[in-house]
């Protein structure tokens, strides 16, 4: 089965074809991703209404661009998956609607995915990919979870951000101290430079029983430093490393009482901060010290993607399941409300 996937939630647009009969690595015969982030840069952040806009403007000819690279027809298609939650309610839309669209042009089944589901199963795409039960951590956007997969499609939540997500705190901190939208990928760059040590931030909440998480009050510490520090390129560099190691160390914390409470050794890692080097590094080994392992898709599958939400969806329509031809439009969507495959 070949299916055609469509992620438009926020401010990437992405296709994908995912082919069932290869499977593994070998199954994603090609993928594109459009970033809107020079769009929203002047306005510092996503605006939703220009992200709807410019999905309209790129959906199309990316999914001529991704079926080409596949060597594919739009006939060839056996089915189509697209993003119809979490998301931004106007660019769900979009997609929702092109993959309904195709789906009854092309008489073939089509289905709308949990995108957090989408990024959960990523690590799944690659080879040598772990089966159930073990523990997703997923670190994507606003979103901070770790969750006990028993099987696809069953999910019981342990624990999530009791405000600002991993993703946001990055945002906001590389904000306050002036570096350019986005943030996150910027503070982390430049915390490689830093001086490990220097500055020192707690590690919030792991003083205490529990595996939800909260960042708000790190964003606070970095704050209250920056503005009492002399501001220098490296000193900025040193505050950026002390950050990042506080949110590292708070993850595999976290991952690790995780582990114990699920009663395994097998951890995934999913979401746009699971690109992080150190927090891989930090999460492999620590898995290592336990006789488990820890897994990751590539990087380019942890940011918003079209392969995540073909993957995804082609497990669910080879199990039979499918939508009826209504456009669904999730803006919120409890994972624990999804079928078992």
């Amino acid at each position: 089965m070949r299916v055609l996937g469509i992620e438009s939630s926020c401010d990437e647009t992405g296709v994908a074809v995912y082919d069932t009969q290869l499977g593994g690595g070998a199954g994603l015969r090609a993928q594109a991703v459009y970033s809107q982030i020079a769009l929203h840069a002047e306005y510092g952040g996503v605006v939703p209404e220009l992200a709807s806009r410019d999905h309209v403007r790129k959906l199309l000819p990316l999914i001529r661009q991704t079926l080409d690279e596949a060597g594919l027809a739009m006939a060839d298609i056996d089915g189509v998956a697209y993003t119809a939650g979490p998301g931004l309610v106007g660019a769900l839309l979009v997609g929702a609607g092109v993959a309904r669209a195709l789906a009854w042009a092309l008489e073939v089944p089509a289905i709308g995915v949990h995108h957090m589901e989408g990024h959960l199963l990523a690590p799944l795409i690659e080879d040598d990919a772990p089966k159930p039960p073990f523990v997703a951590l997923l670190v994507s956007g606003g979103h901070t979870q770790l969750v006990a997969v028993e099987a696809i499609g069953r999910y019981r939540l342990l624990g999530e951000t009791l405000d600002d997500a991993a993703g946001e705190a990055f945002d906001k901190t590389a904000k306050l101290m002036g570096l350019p939208y986005p943030g996150g990928p910027q503070l982390a760059k430049l915390a490689e430079t830093g001086v490990p040590g220097r500055f020192k931030f707690s590690r919030p909440m792991t003083d205490r029983p529990g595996l939800d998480f909260s960042f708000s009050g790190l964003k606070t510490q970095v704050l209250l430093a920056w503005r009492d520090c002399d501001q220098s390129a490296q000193t900025m560099a040193d505050i950026a490393r002390g950050f990042e190691d506080a949110v590292v160390d708070t993850l595999a914390i976290k991952c690790a009482r995780a582990l114990d409470a699920a009663g395994t050794d097998t951890l995934i890692v999913a979401g746009g901060v699971g690109a992080n080097k150190r927090l891989r590094e930090k999460l492999i080994a620590m898995c290592a010290t336990r006789g488990g392992r820890a897994c990751f898709p590539r990087p380019a599958l942890c940011t918003d993607n079209g392969a995540m939400i073909a993957f995804a969806g082609a497990l669910r329509l080879a199990a039979g399941q499918h939508d009826d031809a209504v456009i669904r439009a999730v803006p919120r969507w409890d994972m624990a409300t999804l079928l078992a495959v």
